[in-house]
């Protein structure tokens, strides 16, 4: 006679899904730090061309913000934007994902 041993959702899906969700998961990773350095870069660029030419301009600029507060502002802006964008990339890829796994558990059932 052969018993019947119910099954963990581990051993039931196998290891093969676990792998392919772990993959899954390093390739969104990947597309939010990605998504988040161009997002740094542009930010930096758009932060830094108006912080120095007004420092060069405004005379109350001059005065107040030396080079450690101009690079404060810039670098404030740049951790920001890639903050920003690496978790709204992680979150999207992460929402269409569960979507695709809804649509394929719906369809084994």
């Amino acid at each position: 006679m052969v018993k019947t041993v119910a099954q963990s959702p581990l051993e039931r899906n196998g290891l093969t899904s676990l792998d392919q969700k772990l993959a899954m998961a390093k390739r969104c990773s990947h597309e939010g730090v990605l998504a988040g350095a161009k997002a740094a870069a542009v930010a930096t660029i758009a932060t830094a061309i108006p912080t120095l030419a007004s420092v060069r301009m405004l005379p109350w600029a001059r005065a107040n913000l030396n080079h450690t507060a101009q690079a404060l502002i810039i670098s404030t802006v740049a951790g920001a934007a890639y903050f920003i964008v690496a978790d709204k990339t992680v979150l999207a890829s992460a929402r269409r994902n569960s979507f695709k796994q809804c649509s394929i558990s719906n369809i084994e059932a």
